[in-house]
């Protein structure tokens, strides 16, 4: 559903979703594998986009049903406010704004192993 509006960087679907990396990534190539969306990679970024014009009927028939029956569902309505958010900074921003969390996480993990450890490991 996020996808309807149009292209969305991996960073931008990982805020939305607040997944791991590599879970929205697996999640999405198993979603281009199924030919639902289309990947590219622009320099170091992958976008996604729904499947085009040139998609087999069976999935621009599911991607309008899924729209169609989805639409109303209380998350998805929070998800488009949460996109709007997230639409407003640069993609670059959301990318660079995540790896430094990740790199907190990474750090405070750290030490709180070598505390709990005694500084030994």
């Amino acid at each position: 559903m996020a996808l309807k509006s149009g292209e969305l960087c991996v960073c931008q679907i990982i805020e939305l979703l607040c997944l791991a990396p590599s879970t929205v990534s697996k999640h999405m190539a198993v979603l281009k594998q199924a030919r639902l969306v289309e990947g590219e990679k622009k320099g170091k970024w992958v976008y996604y986009r729904l499947a085009g014009t040139g998609a087999p009927k069976a999935v621009t028939e599911a991607i309008a049903w899924a729209q169609r029956h989805l639409v109303s569902e209380e998350a998805v309505r929070k998800d488009v406010k949460k996109l709007k958010s997230i639409l407003k900074q640069r993609p670059v921003e959301v990318c660079m704004k995540q790896k430094a969390s990740r790199l907190a996480r990474s750090v405070k993990e750290t030490a709180v192993t070598v505390f709990t450890s005694g500084g030994t490991s």
